[in-house]
């Protein structure tokens, strides 16, 4: 009689979409597969990639948390694996809170996958302060499921251990481990030239606040090849729909706002899926700005990379890892990208490399996961199953008119406009039956307001970016 086999592991992981979830354009905008920023999947992605063994099976949870799931979490699932990124800071305060609820009702292990503070380029933590009591009972409630809690950086590491915390360990950012425990990365050239291709990133917060506007705009002068990769949901939207209900995204210093000349030149792009990501960035010869996760994704593409902080949450994973960064703040303003691609050194980046993989490897273990690299196949049949997937090409700037560009746009708004509808139809019939019969009725000159809910809101994403478009322009 021979020994039934173990039963696979069933890892929940904390993530926005699996890797292998694929999606229109129009319905991953619509339902928010990256949690408003696409770096969130870069990190989510390669979590998932480490965790799949030949003993493990990685599930997708979603990234929005529902503390009533825990029944159904604790039945189903062997251990919540929860990557983060800048979690401890005040924005995020509710959604740490429910994620704290959901803890303290499990019964399995929860493992935290290098989460970070936010604050400035200073580590200072006076802004935290409010929220120290979330943060206190968030962590406590972690490290009653598991050995241990694993951090970002320097700074969250010391800004826990001022709380009293002693089981904190510094393993950076899953991202950095999606090909295992070698980083290879050269410059392809000696220099960068007009004709280099260079990709560029940064959030409406560097761009508005911190002069990297004019950063890009000197940039886009000197290189006719120069790219802007965005990363939030709005930026999205403006790429797609040419319009967003965010109000930064008025912010017309952005490349991708419409008036911006990036926008009308089509050098915007945005990615809902990281594979397609890191390989359009394959053929660019540097990658610079603001954003962390948008600069790790060069990397990834073996590009060489330099990172321009704003804060600690960038600060602290660029020193960890030895990634080529200057302080913005320290930056001119009139900086020659070629200046940023001579002075990157990538020594302590690669010869560092397999000692902090190591270390992420050994937090793993220590709190009962193991890895692809060590128990596994190295990740070779998830990029398989990758590889094998249609995925949708970039978000790229709406400029054209042509009908095969529109169709797919016009598909996904006449869906939308018969599941308004219909789920209109429901509500109605639910109302009559609780109030008796409703009636809608359009008095002379109230004119839309007062149409049924479904058609206006139909009628409003339908009709404002279609009209932009095809007005005609003025002289």
């Amino acid at each position: 009689m021979t020994d039934e086999p173990a039963r696979q592991k069933r890892v929940l992981l904390r993530s926005g979409k699996s890797p292998f979830d694929v999606a229109s354009l129009e319905q991953s905008l619509h339902r928010d597969v990256f949690a408003t920023n696409a770096g969130n999947l870069i990190f989510s992605d390669a979590a998932h990639k480490l965790l799949t063994t030949p003993r493990a099976e990685v599930f997708s949870n979603g990234i929005r948390t529902d503390p009533s799931a825990a029944a159904r979490i604790n039945e189903e699932f062997d251990v919540f694996v929860v990557p983060l990124a800048n979690a401890f800071r005040p924005t995020f305060e509710r959604p740490l809170k429910r994620m704290t609820q959901l803890i303290k009702k499990l019964r399995i292990p929860v493992v935290v996958l290098g989460v970070g503070a936010q604050a400035d380029l200073r580590y200072n933590a006076d802004r935290l302060k409010p929220m120290e009591p979330t943060v206190r009972e968030f962590v406590s409630a972690v490290l009653d499921h598991s050995a241990s809690i694993g951090v970002r950086g320097e700074f969250t590491e010391q800004y826990l251990k001022n709380m009293g915390f002693r089981d904190v360990e510094v393993i950076g950012c899953p991202s950095m481990f999606m090909h295992g425990e070698t980083f290879t990365l050269q410059k392809k050239a000696e220099s960068l030239t007009a004709e280099s291709r260079i990709s560029v990133n940064g959030s409406h917060s560097a761009v508005r606040s911190h002069g990297l506007d004019a950063i890009i705009r000197q940039a886009h002068a000197r290189y006719p090849h120069l790219r802007f990769v965005g990363q939030n949901l709005l930026e999205a939207e403006l790429l797609h729909w040419r319009e967003t209900a965010n109000p930064i995204g008025a912010q017309t210093s952005m490349p991708t706002h419409p008036s911006h000349p990036m926008y009308q030149e089509g050098k915007v792009r945005i990615y809902v899926d990281p594979a397609t990501w890191i390989e359009e960035l394959r053929a660019f010869d540097f990658s610079f700005g603001s954003r962390i996760h948008g600069n790790i994704a060069a990397l990834l593409a073996g590009v060489p990379s330099t990172v321009l902080c704003s804060d600690s949450r960038t600060l602290e994973l660029c020193r960890y890892f030895g990634i080529p960064h200057r302080k913005i703040s320290e930056t001119p303003k009139n900086i020659d990208p070629a200046e940023l691609y001579e002075a990157a050194d990538f020594s302590e980046l690669v010869n560092g490399h397999k000692e902090r993989f190591l270390r992420f490897t050994g937090f793993m273990e220590k709190n009962g996961l193991e890895n692809t690299f060590h128990h596994g196949d190295r990740g070779k049949a998830f990029d398989a199953q990758l590889a094998k997937l249609a995925l949708p090409p970039a978000v790229r700037p709406w400029t054209g008119t042509d009908p095969d560009e529109m169709s797919s746009r016009f598909s996904f708004m006449k869906h939308r406009m018969d599941e308004l509808a219909e789920q209109n139809a429901l509500l109605l019939s639910q109302l009559q039956k609780k109030a008796g019969p409703v009636n809608i009725k359009v008095q002379p000159g109230q004119g839309a307001a007062a149409l049924p809910s479904a058609y206006r809101r139909a009628r409003r994403v339908v009709g404002r970016p279609v009209r932009r478009l095809l007005r005609p322009e003025s002289n």
